[in-house]
Order: structure tokens, then sequence, then C-alpha cells
């Protein structure tokens, strides 16, 4: 049987009932599953296997003031073990794409460690064109729990 994209909205949270190890990075929260897909900004991707999600990507799509156009930022791209180097996170990440494309999204993007040469090479694959190296990420912790 063949993998399955999906791109889930509200309702569709007992879809991620059952995971493969190593898809997200922990266990899902319910309250903030329903939360995510319940917000029309918010997207997330997931390939199936027999029912079970074997890889995701999440996004969210937003506008600014100074922009003509809404943008994509990728968040995050995971795929089980089991699963890896079998085109699965380009499939779900190509998904996530066409989603940008059709809310008329100038652009997308994703960050990265440099490190990483899986995901590096995933967002090659799909077009994406690597940004000047001089680019640094700050994170600002604003609560001792991360949420």
């Amino acid at each position: 049987m063949p993998l399955e994209i999906k791109v889930l909205k509200i309702g569709d949270e007992h879809v991620l009932d059952t995971v493969k190890r190593g898809v997200f990075d922990g266990a899902l929260d319910p309250r903030a599953t329903k939360e995510f897909l319940s917000d029309p900004r918010h997207h997330l991707a997931v390939a199936l296997d027999d029912a079970s999600v074997v890889g995701f990507a999440s996004a969210v799509h937003y506008v600014h003031p100074d922009k003509q156009a809404p943008e994509m930022w990728i968040n995050e791209v995971g795929v089980a073990p089991s699963h890896r180097g079998r085109g699965v996170g380009k499939a779900i990440l190509e998904s996530l794409l066409g989603v940008a494309r059709n809310l008329g999204c100038a652009e997308a993007w994703v960050l990265t460690n440099r490190a990483n040469e899986a995901a590096v090479q995933l967002y090659k694959s799909c077009g994406g064109v690597e940004a000047p190296s001089n680019q640094v990420m700050f994170r600002f912790r604003l609560s001792s729990n991360g949420r």
C-alpha cells in the first residue's frame, strides 16, 4: 500500500492517534493539537503508512504590513527512522509547498543547521535555494517550560 500524504484540518486530530517513534520530538498534547489545527494559518501535513503517521511537516502562513503577499514559514519536518531515505520528507514538504501556492504565498522558507545534511539535501531537492551563510538565528526562552 503506497503512502498517503494528508494535510490535516480541524477534526482530524484522530489521525495523530498512531504515530511511529521518532516522528515528533516528544509526546503529542491533545489540547495543543486541537488548538494548532483550529488555527487556519497553521498547517500540518502527515505521511501515513497503513494508518500510522510516519512523517510530518508543520508550517505557518502569515501576512505582514510591508509584504505584498503572504509567506509560508516551514517550522519543522520529521520522519520516522524506519522511513527515512524513501522520499517521505520530500512528499510531505511538497504537499505543504502546494498549500502555500494555493494560499497565494510569494515564498516559503525554513531554517536548519548546516550540519544537518539530510535536511539540507531535502530542502535542495524541493527547489530550495540556500540563503547567504552570514545569517544567524537567535532564540528567546520566554518561560521555564518552553510554552
